[in-house]
């Protein structure tokens, strides 16, 4: 079920193993440089430990200084994703995505692309739905959905750039949810003001809901409140058109009534 999605905790990132970077980081060091790398390898270990205790404040400290000490090495690439990752944890969105969005600019063939767009979109995914936990108590304003829309682009590009990543279903799903809170959001919008006697208003946002999300569950309510609007602003026939596409793509809706859009005290009713 997608709400499992927000209980897993998030598996750290293999595909640069700190194996592999042993193994490797020599070729990037001349012989001169071997303190550097061995202080390098120390302070990101110890960074480790602080992130699986929890320390992320310290483990940020450290991660900065592996990838000045490490720059131009796969273990200063993994210690930007850490970084990255860090940040988020404690609670530093945009130095999280900042350090994403230099990793994937500075590192376009790095074997640890894939992370740091499904990191990418994870930061503004959860913001999201941090948010529409609290829709409901909130007063209902024009909000920007910017974070959204950031986190479904994200996943959109490790989908079409990395199809056998092992990330890849997740991102489905994930962009999946993202779409219907999007039309949610837009539908949420368009029932305040129904609600508030603002018919021209609310049709405009259920048609953008539509527009925007034509495949999505919430094309359904949407399609009710345009009718309800034109019926009370006098439109006639938009309001037929309305209720015909309704009945057409929902024949046993609960928002139809002998094949037309119920009165408005029975919508009222349902929630």
């Amino acid at each position: 079920m997608i709400q499992d999605l927000f209980r897993r905790p998030l598996a750290r990132a293999t595909m640069l193993s700190l194996a592999v970077l042993l193994a490797g980081c020599s070729s990037f060091f001349n012989k001169d440089d071997g303190d550097i790398q061995g202080s390098a390898e120390k302070l990101y270990a110890d960074a480790k430990e602080d992130m699986a205790a929890g320390g992320w404040l310290n483990a940020i400290k450290l991660l900065e200084r592996v990838e000045g000490r490490a720059g131009g090495t796969l273990l200063a690439q993994q210690a930007q994703l850490d970084l990255a990752y860090a940040n988020w944890k404690a609670g530093e969105k945009a130095a999280a995505l900042s350090t994403l969005d230099r990793f994937i600019k500075l590192n376009p063939s790095s074997p640890g692309l894939d992370y740091a767009l499904y990191l990418r979109g994870l930061v503004n995914f959860n913001d999201n739905i941090g948010f529409l936990a609290a829709l409901s108590q909130q007063k209902l304003s024009e909000r920007d959905q910017q974070a959204a829309r950031d986190a479904y682009q994200s996943f959109k590009q490790l989908v079409e750039q990395f199809p056998d990543s092992r990330y890849t279903p997740d991102a489905k799903l994930r962009m999946d949810f993202t779409v219907n809170a999007l039309a949610d959001y837009e539908v949420h919008v368009a029932r305040y003001y129904m609600r508030r006697g603002a018919y021209i208003a609310a049709a405009n946002r259920a048609q953008q809901a539509i527009t925007t999300y034509p495949q999505t569950p919430a094309i359904e309510e949407a399609l009710y409140i345009m009718s309800r609007s034109y019926d009370k602003l006098g439109l006639a026939e938009l309001r037929d058109d309305a209720d015909r596409v309704l009945k057409g793509n929902f024949p046993q809706s609960r928002f139809l009534a002998d094949g037309k859009a119920r009165e408005d005290k029975a919508w009222w009713q349902l929630w």
